[in-house]
């Protein structure tokens, strides 16, 4: 009986009442009010729909930046993840949501946390040009030249699934002013200097070379 009650309190809470679900559902369609409101009747902000994803979540989701400033002032972990590996800290970097981003990074995200690729919250926001995403975590501690599962650094990421525009040259030359590594190749030995030249991204070789790429 003692172990089935010590197994219980460590699981996480899944949102078995209607208050429960209501506010990720509320967080989801980014509805604020109804958010503050369930909030105050004792909603749990640990509660989880059937893919794992918590209120927070949905509200990094949907992009609804009060309802995470009503979630993680509540007690909303930052770092839960849900059953593909997301987190609210994680794909606020993925997705760009730069308020959501600075909330969860106030609110003690884990800057090690990866995703499903293995990858840090900074690789995604190189890949998907997000500036001032990638300006706010390269203020932290966030290892610049972590290798996701693919073997990329957000310094290839940027590279390889960047387009070689304003966004993603700008990118290019904060990680290498950040200390970024210009000669960490892929898993194939191919260098981003070499990637750029192959993509024809001038502006992005001519950072890489100028930083020392090989």
């Amino acid at each position: 009986m003692f172990w089935f009650l010590a197994v219980c309190l460590t699981l996480p809470a899944f949102a078995q009442s209607g208050a429960d679900g209501a506010l990720i559902e509320a967080a989801a369609r980014a509805d604020a009010g109804e958010v503050r409101r369930l909030l105050g009747q004792g909603a749990s902000v640990r509660a989880r729909d059937a893919l794992s994803r918590t209120a927070l979540l949905a509200a990094t989701q949907s992009n609804c930046i009060e309802c995470a400033r009503l979630l993680i002032g509540a007690g909303a972990d930052v770092n839960a993840k849900d059953s593909i590996q997301d987190s609210p800290y994680l794909l606020a970097g993925a997705r760009g949501r730069l308020e959501i981003l600075r909330l969860t990074l106030g609110a003690g995200a884990d800057l090690k946390s990866t995703n499903r690729f293995g990858g840090t919250a900074l690789i995604p926001a190189c890949h998907y040009g997000h500036v001032e995403t990638v300006r706010e975590l390269l203020k932290t501690r966030v290892a610049i030249d972590h290798v996701n599962n693919l073997g990329w650094t957000c310094l290839l990421e940027a590279v390889i699934l960047g387009d070689g525009g304003a966004a993603h040259v700008e990118i290019v030359r904060m990680v290498l002013a950040a200390g970024a590594n210009p000669n960490l190749p892929d898993h194939q030995g191919v260098t981003p200097l070499a990637h750029a030249r192959m993509r024809g991204q001038k502006d992005v070789a001519t950072l890489l070379a100028a930083a020392g790429g090989k």
